[in-house]
Order: C-alpha cells, then structure tokens, then sequence
C-alpha cells in the first residue's frame, strides 16, 4: 500500500513540473512573440524545398510519360518493318511499358531522398507475397511466355480448346489472358495458362481441310446410283479443290440406312461455306432421283 501510495504521489509530482514548464514556455512566448514568427521562418525554407521537390516530381513523370511512348513507337514501328507476329506485339509492348514506368517512378522517389534499394527491396519482399497470392495470375504469365515462344496458334487464327469446349477467332494475346471473337461475336476471354496446359485444335494453320459428310440412304435404293449422284454434287461444288480427289463411299450399314460417304478438299476459308452448300445440294440431288434418306424406325409385334 505505502508503495503504490509513493508511486502516485511521483506521478503527481512529475505532472506538476509538466504543467509548469509548459506555462514558463507561454510566459516567454507572451514576452517574445518573434519566437513564432523565427519558427515559421525556419520551416518556409523546407515547406518551399519540399513544393519544389513536388513541381520538379511532376515535371519529370510529365517527360517521362512522353519520352516512355516515344520509345514504344520506335518499338512499334520497329516490330512492323521485322513483320513481328501480331501476339508477339501484344504481349512485348506492354512489358516494356510497365518496366519503364517502374524506371520512372525509381527516379522520381530518388527525388524525396528515398533510397532505391531500399525500395527494390521492400517491392521484391511484397512480390514474394503478391506472388504466393496470385499464382494463377503467374501461371498464366508463364502460359502466355510459352505460347509466345512454342506458337502452337497466332493472331487471326480459329482454335478450339478441348477442355472447356471454348472455340473462336484469336484477337489479342495480352499478358494474362486470351481474347477469342466466336462465330455470334461474342469476345471469349481464355486464360493463358489453361491454353497452354490443354490440348488445343488450331483449325487455320493449313492452308485446306476436307470436308467429311455422312448421307444415310435406304436399303432399298440402288448403291451404285447413289454414288453417282453424290459424286456428281461434290464434283460441281464451286469451293472444291480440283487437285485433289473427290471421295464417295460406303461408310456403314446402319440401323435404319446404308450411311454413304463424301470427301472433298477445300480451302480453310471455305469450309463452312462449303459444307452447308454440299449438304443442301445433296438432299435436292436425292429428292430428284427419288433416294429416300431414312430415320430410324422400330418395328413392334404384338401377339394375341
């Protein structure tokens, strides 16, 4: 008890002196009141460094921004001459960008008297730690660095991405992600490391695709006349190749029908084209011979 007691009584003490002290330095200020005004002279001279620091800052990223795209013109023009892949453009472009806009902000905080290594390495520690939180991001980083490099498709080309059943026109290959314009123009944006760890269908890297159709006819109809017809049709189709040979052929005997075979070569840009007139031309060839294509039937007894 007698301790606490003498406890309390020095903080009482030391209170005291405080309040004493600060009404000894408002006496003085009373008796001087130059002391405020030789303070706030002493801090003119850092507040004009400090708005000085902050014009020249502004000034700096203003040049700096026009010196950066600048730069990524010269890049741009230069790839264009090389003929440099449209998705090579896409993903290099805006690397250098950022990496010369870090530059910039390096040189600026030098500026305030912040050192950059110290910077470098407070930016790698909370890099280890953005990097544990965002794998995905860098996965598809390294995806997009793999397409880049392997090219197992480019700009302009159709793919099909057999994991996830998404399919299009590939219209930018950015850092992270892939950009696909489907047939009903729809933009479809496809991770890059999903592209890069799954099988892919580059539909236009050949220059021509076969067009593949299966025609059912029924039992009852003349083999030999059916060839006939469906050789005639693709043989008058204005998209084929005329180099390569036309096939017709038995491919199954069905259920319900005698599944007939039909082969043409096309050029890739034909081939939807293509295929929608065979197949409308071949039921018309039909009809006029009198083959039937059958459907699926199903006889049914009934017994007493």
């Amino acid at each position: 008890m007698l301790a606490e007691n003498v406890e309390g009584i020095a903080n009482a003490t030391e209170t005291v002196e405080m309040l004493n002290q600060a009404q000894e330095n408002l006496q003085e200020v009373a008796k001087n009141p130059g002391i405020v005004g030789t303070w706030l002279q002493g801090l003119i001279p850092d507040l004009l460094n400090f708005a000085f620091q902050v014009v020249v800052s502004i000034i700096i990223y203003i040049v700096g921004s026009k010196i950066i795209n600048l730069i990524l013109k010269m890049f741009r023009k230069s790839m264009e001459r090389r003929d440099v892949d449209t998705g090579v453009r896409q993903f290099v472009l805006p690397l250098i960008k950022y990496a010369l806009y870090l530059v910039l902000i390096f040189i600026i905080m030098g500026l305030f008297g912040i050192a950059t290594t110290s910077a470098v390495a407070v930016l790698g520690s909370a890099g280890v730690a953005v990097g544990l939180a965002l794998q995905g991001s860098l996965s598809n980083f390294a995806g997009g660095v793999l397409i880049l490099l392997l090219k197992p498709f480019r700009v302009g080309d159709y793919i099909i991405e057999h994991s996830g059943g998404k399919e299009g026109t590939v219209t930018e290959i950015s850092i992270f992600y892939t950009k696909l314009l489907t047939i009903d123009n729809k933009v479809v944006m496809v991770p890059n490391g999903t592209l890069s760890n799954s099988s892919i269908t580059n539909v236009s890297t050949m220059e021509k695709r076969r067009v593949d159709l299966v025609v059912g006819i029924a039992y009852e109809a003349d083999i030999r006349t059916a060839k006939e017809v469906l050789y005639s049709v693709a043989e008058a189709e204005e998209a084929r190749l005329p180099e390569e040979e036309i096939l017709v052929f038995v491919d199954e005997l069905g259920d319900s029908s005698v599944n007939m075979g039909v082969r043409i070569w096309v050029k890739t840009e034909d081939y939807w084209s293509a295929r929608w007139r065979l197949t409308e031309n071949i039921k018309y060839a039909l009809d006029s011979h009198n083959i039937s294509i059958p459907y699926p039937q199903m006889d049914v007894q009934i017994k007493q």
